[in-house]
């Protein structure tokens, strides 16, 4: 299979790729630094990729380096404040869900606008694991042996903390629920 032109490569992964920054990252300015910096390197390194390379399994090893490198960037230069500003994204006309959302009220956290509960800001009540396999299978649809790949460990274990991830999203959904 030959390499598709890169300018196409972007436009046919950008959507996914930016859905995975966002459930690796809390706040959407840091996903999308991510998702700058894992095209930037895609960039960087398209040219010497093989002609028959996975190209979704190349970007999403990218964005996920991004994803861990802004998190230690931003471990590393915590500024105190008096009051944080509020959230980019949240309120109406938020973008950020993704197309992943459910009923609810947007007062509440972890709900989006107009009634809708923002499963991406429920992503961050998992734990570290949960989220990895949540995100690399359902958001991501990787199957469960690159997912194991990803975070380490086997694809039973990675089955089930996916399993484990879903089923503490159902059971938040439910209680954000009026």
């Amino acid at each position: 299979m030959k390499k598709p032109p890169f300018d196409e490569l972007v436009r046919t992964h950008s959507v996914r790729i930016l859905r995975f920054c966002r459930s690796m990252h809390a706040q959407p300015a840091d996903a999308e630094d991510a998702y700058s910096e894992a095209f930037l390197a895609a960039l960087r390194g398209y040219a010497s990729l093989p002609e028959d390379a996975n190209l979704e399994a190349w970007l999403i090893t990218i964005a996920r380096h991004a994803c861990i490198d802004v998190h230690r960037r931003n471990a590393r230069r915590a500024i105190p404040v008096e009051q944080l500003p509020e959230p980019v994204g949240t309120g109406p006309g938020n973008t950020w869900s993704g197309g992943f959302s459910l009923g609810g009220r947007p007062e509440n956290p972890g709900q989006g606008s107009e009634g809708e509960i923002d499963v991406f800001a429920l992503l961050w009540r998992l734990t570290d694991r949960q989220r990895e396999a949540v995100a690399y299978h359902h958001v991501w649809g990787l199957p469960y042996a690159e997912v194991a790949a990803q975070v380490g460990g086997t694809p039973a274990a990675a089955r089930r903390a996916a399993a484990d991830g879903i089923a503490a999203l159902r059971r938040m959904i439910e209680e954000e629920r009026p």
